[in-house]
């Protein structure tokens, strides 16, 4: 297939479509593809190949929009299709931060699902997704049982919370993300057990609900920041909204990390060139996208025997935006 591809100038998916009947190709390129078949002689090999495998040998991905982190998901999801025979068909939403009605993913992973790919990779879903073709998502929804990629979100959360209780912070904001994705649900629950186990208690009034759309953060960090016992640290639930915490922090005339430390999640990698650089957790956006290829492609294939649930480790990246509170540093 791949032959008739290259004579053709087309993908691998594009042929597939062609040997299938499926929709979607012109005829101008159709008949290019033909012509090269005929050239080729492959006209029967390839048409029992696809009956016997009974596949497009095409995955799909659908992501509700493309910020950084998304983006660094692609790359490892590309690097592990590479040279594998799977080519990729990408399903975004054209809002930058999604205004759609619930069941969008549903509604495309289903277009795409025995028609023209394999399988799906959806990325940070907002509600469950089924579907009868192999799929894998990558921070699900809370309480899925769908296979999936996340990273070791409660461990840290927590190590953020550790951080800044080392530093002498007391008083320290959150700002949450998504409460249906587990992932959001997981970074919370750290901060709340890693004040619990320093005996801190837990001051609602710290606690902003955003929903990972870096603009849900700006109108929590005013909210937090103009309290007359404001926190010297926030934590936000990922880099996007932290670094809205930041512009908030100086159109206040805050400085940070004198006045206030930042905290985010992700390490995208706009988080290290933030002045100054942001502290944060890096969940290995990369390998998400790296172990969900190949997670999905091995399960479209019948060889997949490891677990369904894969949770990836992950660090804390100190940066300049955390110091110890000027109340810890004496007068």
């Amino acid at each position: 297939m791949s032959d008739v591809a290259r004579l053709a100038g087309v993908s691998t998916a594009t042929v597939s479509r062609v040997v299938n009947g499926r929709y979607g190709v012109s005829a101008g390129t159709t008949a290019r593809v033909r012509s090269a078949i005929e050239r080729l002689g492959y006209e029967s090999s390839l048409v029992a190949a696809s009956l016997r495998r009974s596949r497009t040998n095409v995955l799909g991905l659908v992501t509700h929009s493309f910020q950084s982190y998304t983006a660094e998901v692609l790359k490892g999801v590309m690097d592990a299709l590479s040279q594998s025979g799977f080519d990729l068909i990408i399903y975004a939403n054209s809002d930058l931060y999604g205004t759609y009605s619930e069941g969008w993913e549903q509604r495309h992973v289903t277009r795409l699902s025995g028609t023209l790919t394999d399988g799906c990779i959806v990325v940070t879903p907002w509600s469950e997704v089924r579907t009868s073709t192999p799929i894998v998502v990558i921070d699900p929804v809370r309480d899925s049982t769908v296979p999936s990629v996340t990273a070791d979100n409660l461990t840290g959360a927590t190590t953020v919370i550790e951080h800044l209780l080392g530093l002498g912070h007391r008083r320290i904001g959150f700002i949450a993300g998504r409460s249906s994705l587990a992932a959001a649900w997981s970074r919370e629950e750290g901060y709340r057990r890693a004040l619990a186990e320093a005996g801190l208690p837990v001051d609602p009034a710290l606690i902003g609900r955003g929903d990972f759309n870096p603009e849900s953060a700006v109108p929590l960090a005013h909210e937090l920041l103009e309290r007359a016992d404001r926190p010297t640290a926030i934590f936000a639930a990922s880099d996007g909204m932290a670094l809205k915490v930041l512009e908030a922090a100086r159109k206040l005339g805050l400085g940070v990390p004198d006045d206030l430390s930042v905290v985010g999640f992700d390490n995208i990698p706009e988080a290290a060139l933030a002045e100054p650089g942001l502290t944060t957790v890096d969940q290995s956006m990369y390998r998400l996208g790296y172990e969900a290829a190949r997670m999905l492609k091995s399960l479209v294939t019948g060889e997949w025997e490891g677990p369904r649930q894969i949770l990836l480790p992950t660090r804390l990246v100190v940066r300049g935006s955390t110091a110890p509170p000027r109340a810890a540093t004496g007068p």
